[in-house]
């Protein structure tokens, strides 16, 4: 079921084409120098199909909620997803929104020198000044209302989303949103998984960023439970 993404209206800025890709699944808005439409599909479907072949040859790759080794001929995408889903403890298709944001990301900055590509909440961005991602909480006060600063001088960076009251994605907690910061996106979505299972309520805030924290690679977590919201590590959180 198609569900609108109001949040996407405060993503688009003027210095940059906004524009947007949909692929069964996967449905992506990316600012880019220029339109690249075209070039963005033949991305998507390139690492859309190599997951969708790898799932036929390996079920369990679909379903597992546990990490999972990857067969030593897997493409690399496969592998990145089974590495984030070993560090935060959960099974790889908890990465699959953040590797295909960063694939296609990659894939994009041969043509722009800055790009944002957002995948259902799951952010990959390469910003050439400073930016503000926004964070999206469903229904509580602080949603599109504070945001994180992303800086210009670090490359490239992952800002991902996991909520158990937002959206399709299986979460086994209540959070709002848990916002996990770091420079790979693929490790931030699994570790945003892995943090939101564990936020049944706001008495779980606390440990819930300590379960962020542990992640190699992590650099920094936001949790949004109703009204209560607490932070750690290297998210500088501004008003909107």
């Amino acid at each position: 079921m198609f569900e609108a993404r109001k949040y996407r209206d405060q993503m688009k800025t003027e210095e940059l084409q906004t524009f947007n890709v949909a692929m069964e699944e996967s449905d992506l808005q990316i600012s880019a120098e220029y339109d690249l439409v075209i070039e963005t599909k033949m991305l998507l479907s390139k690492y859309r199909n190599e997951i969708i072949d790898y799932i036929k040859k390996h079920p369990e790759f679909l379903s597992s909620l546990e990490p999972l080794r990857p067969r030593s001929d897997a493409p690399k995408i496969i592998k990145e997803m089974c590495n984030a889903g070993a560090l935060a403890n959960v099974g790889p298709m908890a990465a699959v929104a953040g590797a295909v944001s960063k694939y296609v990301g990659k894939g994009l900055l041969k043509y722009s020198n800055e790009l944002i590509v957002e995948n259902g909440g799951d952010v990959f961005i390469k910003p050439k000044k400073k930016r503000k991602v926004a964070i999206y909480a469903g229904s509580s006060i602080f949603s599109n209302r504070i945001g994180i600063v992303v800086p210009y001088d670090i490359g490239e960076y992952g800002i991902c989303t996991s909520s158990g009251t937002v959206g399709h994605s299986l979460s086994f907690g209540k959070a709002d949103a848990a916002v996990i910061v770091a420079k790979d996106v693929v490790i931030a979505d699994a570790a945003a998984t892995a943090t939101a299972n564990i936020v049944k309520s706001a008495k779980d805030i606390e440990i819930g960023l300590e379960k962020a924290m542990s992640i190699p690679g992590v650099d920094g977590a936001v949790i949004i439970v109703d009204n209560k919201i607490g932070a750690y590590g290297l998210v500088n959180i501004v008003k909107l």
